[in-house]
């Protein structure tokens, strides 16, 4: 398992994050930009609520993948096939999470920003920290074209600790 990585708010780096065994929250947010939840993310969450009896809110996002005209199409909608998959994948990690003993439920939405709907998300439900799954950060300039740089941005958006666990084998 590799580390998590992580920055708060306003740039300070990752070792600035408290350490998520010594965390108090209130809930824990274990969110996934349209990919796999990893479980060395799953267990992270659960440590992290467990210590202090807290609920984890398992938050999956179907990709919307923009607009025509500036009107919503049907074409760049998620299919059903994707919905679904983002719904086993949320449906995956709570089973996991109350397997270990911990309180969880999940919600899956669609949206083209992803930072914002999962900050959002964490803040609606009184989220103190965020979990999520990341691939190895990318140059600045290449990162904001990618998708799957997402995590980095809700780390720069978020207000709370958000604890990145690189995926291995990427």
């Amino acid at each position: 398992m590799s580390p998590p990585v992580g920055r708060r708010s306003g740039g300070a780096p990752a070792a600035d994050l408290p350490d998520p065994d010594t965390l108090h929250v209130r809930a824990v947010l274990l969110a996934s930009e349209d990919r796999e939840i990893p479980r060395p993310a799953v267990d992270l969450a659960a440590r992290i609520a467990k210590r202090s009896g807290a609920p984890v809110h398992v938050f999956t996002l179907a990709r919307i993948w923009g607009t025509s005209l500036g009107f919503p199409n049907p074409g760049l909608m998620p299919s059903k096939r994707e919905w679904e998959q983002q719904r086993r994948i949320a449906a995956k990690a709570v089973a996991r999470l109350e397997r270990k003993g911990v309180k969880a439920d999940a919600r899956v939405i669609g949206t083209r920003s992803g930072a914002k709907r999962i900050v959002a998300e964490a803040t609606r439900l009184g989220c103190d920290a965020i979990v999520m799954g990341a691939d190895p950060p990318r140059n600045r300039v290449v990162a904001n074209f990618m998708w799957s740089q997402e995590p980095y941005r809700v780390r720069r958006r978020a207000g709370v600790p958000v604890f990145l666990v690189l995926e291995s084998g990427s």
